[in-house]
């Protein structure tokens, strides 16, 4: 190794004679001769295996974030953490790993999206696929019977990325769940009116809440004559009809899973229809559905949750439909998914989904999968989409060309004069203990006309100017940035004038 080191040295100072050579023009012949001693000696270090090109770019389904991103991202979440808060819920936080046994049959057919880690220490670890696995096995192992809980953290998913759509490798998740025994439908609708809340506040368009029941469909396809066996997978396919033709699922279900095509068919004529509770009332008239003891619960409690839905005022934003499947095995029982709507291009058209921004449901039973007695613990939750949502509202900016502010400064603090750095030190510092977000220029002389261009490129809206006159009187200048208002103000009242001036309502522009 040594000796290696001794011979990269020779090559460091040689290749140190040529480029001397070469700036004073010395003649091509003493030029060459050098040149063939550096390649005798790079010859001696043998193949140069270590400097592969390293191509710099972020892995595969997943992004850097720039302040301003983060600006945007930071003020989305701001807007779902108040209302989880609002509605009276706690936050936990688990490991971004599991055992891979927790995470294992969980999730049907999207099991293979499991991204698995190497063995560690004797464990077979997974990274969470989501955050509601993660909460059931955190009610079994500390023996919760009741909370009501939010969680935002990233979640990963070994999935082909389609980046340009919001759908990535590496993702967060923000889950409102409510665990506990109660009468039915009053915290499923609880949740419903989070998410209509949380779309509204974050005035990203219209959007329509798709809702149906497990219940429901499995009678339906016990009715339609699906065997047992194949309710998750026909499930599975029927989920896909908000991207797919009713012919393509019909395909996927006869072709790729054995169906029998009268049996699509008649499948076929339940799940394209969507409606109201006009439509519950119907189906609970439905002379083979109404039969079916799991339908006939689905149904029931439907018509219950729509009650509850008129009377939080969100009815009309919720549609019950037979095509939503939602392909998670631990879902048993009312399932929801809130689409954006596309404006329709013309008069009388129905408004088209554009894609899913948050989604959940009733998971009774998922609990009961870890604990070592069976216990079950009731669950119903929803999940905000925030990747999709952050493209959108990004999208939106650019579009209207707005400039989103990446800090919080509230002042800064300049000088008119030079010479006065340990005036706007000390003022700093007092703003900074008194909890202002307050910023300085850091040169010991600045402009002012520099400390003024700084605030309009950072949007800083104040700026307290301190001068040899300001001083003498006690007082600090304080300039609006925006109407370039100057008053004085006493400087035992700046901060709260500060504060006064800066209180603003949240908004995500």
């Amino acid at each position: 190794m040594a000796e290696r080191a001794a011979v990269e040295e020779l090559v460091r100072l040689q290749g140190e004679r040529v480029r001397v050579l070469k700036q004073q023009k010395a003649s091509a012949e003493q030029i060459e001769e050098e040149v063939a001693k550096l390649l005798k000696l790079k010859a001696q270090l043998g193949p140069d295996e270590g400097k592969q090109k390293f191509v710099l770019k972020t892995p595969k389904g997943t992004r850097d974030y720039s302040p301003r991103q983060m600006a945007v991202r930071e003020k989305v979440f701001d807007v779902i953490i108040s209302c989880f808060k609002r509605h009276g819920a706690e936050v936990i936080d688990t490991p971004v790993f599991e055992l891979k046994e927790t995470l294992t049959g969980k999730y049907g057919e999207d099991s293979k999206l499991i991204y698995d880690l190497k063995d560690q220490g004797g464990e077979l670890l997974s990274l969470r696929y989501d955050l509601t696995v993660p909460f059931a096995r955190y009610l079994a192992m500390n023996k919760l019977t009741n909370i009501k809980r939010y969680h935002i953290a990233k979640v990963y998913r070994r999935d082909n990325p389609a980046m340009t759509r919001g759908r990535y490798r590496e993702f967060y998740q923000c889950d409102f769940d409510i665990a506990g025994q109660f009468d039915p439908m009053i915290p499923d609708a609880e949740c419903l009116k989070i998410m209509c809340e949380i779309l509204s506040s974050l005035q990203i368009g219209d959007f329509l809440v798709k809702v149906n029941d497990r219940r429901i469909l499995d009678g339906m396809f016990a009715i339609c004559g699906v065997p047992d066996s194949k309710f998750r997978t026909i499930c599975s396919s029927v989920d896909k009809l908000d991207k797919v033709s009713w012919e393509e699922v019909k395909n996927e279900m006869v072709g790729e899973k054995g169906l029998a095509p009268e049996v699509a068919d008649r499948i076929g004529d339940y799940v394209q229809q969507h409606g109201g509770v006009s439509l519950v009332e119907e189906l609970l008239q439905d002379p083979e559905l109404s039969q079916n003891k799991q339908a006939l619960e689905g149904l029931g409690d439907l018509k219950l949750l729509f009650e509850y839905l008129t009377l939080f005022g969100i009815a009309d934003k919720i549609s019950f439909d037979l095509s939503l499947a939602r392909g998670l095995d631990y879902y048993t029982g009312v399932i929801y998914e809130a689409v954006l709507l596309q404006t329709p291009v013309r008069a009388g058209e129905e408004p088209l989904g554009v894609g899913s921004v948050a989604a959940g449901g009733r998971y009774d039973g998922l609990v009961g999968m870890f604990d070592p007695k069976g216990r079950k613990v009731p669950c119903v939750g929803l999940s905000i989409g925030v990747e999709r949502i952050f493209s959108i509202v990004e999208q939106r900016l650019e579009a209207l060309e707005e400039k989103v502010r990446t800090t919080e400064t509230q002042v800064l603090v300049a000088s008119a004069q030079k010479k006065l750095l340990e005036e706007r030190l000390k003022l700093i510092s007092e703003l900074w203990d008194a909890g202002i977000k307050a910023e300085l220029l850091y040169k010991k002389n600045p402009k002012l006309l520099n400390q003024l261009q700084y605030c309009e490129e950072a949007g800083i809206p104040l700026v307290a100017i301190i001068g040899e006159q300001e001083l003498k009187d006690g007082v600090i200048k304080l300039r609006s940035v925006a109407s370039r208002e100057e008053v004085d103000v006493r400087r035992e009242d700046l901060v709260e004038e500060i504060k006064r001036r800066t209180s603003q309502p949240l908004c995500i522009c």
